[in-house]
């Protein structure tokens, strides 16, 4: 089993890394009346999720961990809606 050494290795910040940029990507294609609405909703949230999973890698305590992850699957379920 490989040591995972910083955030950019888990599997999860690398799905969600690809995740952001689908958005960014997406969104760039949305009517001008939404960039201030759904465009730049769904682009925070989008760099939350990695945001969050990057914060909580590195904090020591397990607790603190499971904070910021639980943020960024909430962060998930904010894109998704």
């Amino acid at each position: 089993m490989t040591k995972i050494n910083d955030f950019y290795q888990l599997d999860t910040w690398k799905e969600g890394h690809k995740l952001a940029l689908l958005i960014y990507k997406e969104t760039k294609s949305f009517p001008k009346e939404e960039k201030c609405g759904a465009t730049n909703q769904l682009r925070r949230a989008a760099s939350s999720i990695t945001a969050n999973i990057a914060e909580g890698f590195g904090r020591y305590h397990y607790a603190d961990k499971i904070r910021f992850y639980h943020q960024a699957r909430g962060s998930v379920k904010e894109a998704k809606n």
